[in-house]
């Protein structure tokens, strides 16, 4: 079972940045789908972006375009989420995820998420 390992998160200003990594390990990280979600208290688990097997291809919610970028290192089994003007809503735990299934980025995306793997989570803050 692939096993998934958020690091990045923290406390940063309205306008900064924040690097997002996820590094995977015990499985074979190039045949998943990899994705960011992030979620807040009393409030539904959000798909932020996801990317296909190669790194080619890519979804993200409305409300990050422009902002946030998703890439992927197979060599280095890790999935990033660049985190660029960062605003207070983006505050919210953010979890790495991963899917065999063949979906599309949109469905993995969701609502809901449809994978089958999620990480621990990393914090992240964004002060006004």
């Amino acid at each position: 079972q692939l096993q998934l390992v958020e690091s990045g998160g923290g406390l940063v200003q309205s306008g900064g940045s924040l690097r997002l990594s996820c590094v995977a390990s015990r499985g074979t990280f190039p045949y998943y789908t990899m994705g960011w979600f992030r979620q807040v208290p009393g409030k539904e688990r959000e798909g932020v972006s996801c990317i296909n097997l190669s790194g080619t291809t890519t979804h993200y919610v409305d409300s990050v375009k422009g902002r946030f970028t998703i890439s992927r290192d197979n060599a280095k089994n890790t999935v990033y989420l660049q985190m660029n003007s960062l605003k207070p809503e983006d505050t919210a735990i953010y979890y790495c995820a991963a899917t065999l299934n063949t979906v599309d980025l949109q469905t993995m995306c969701g609502p809901p998420p449809r994978v089958e793997v999620w990480g621990q989570g990393t914090q992240v803050t964004v002060s006004s």
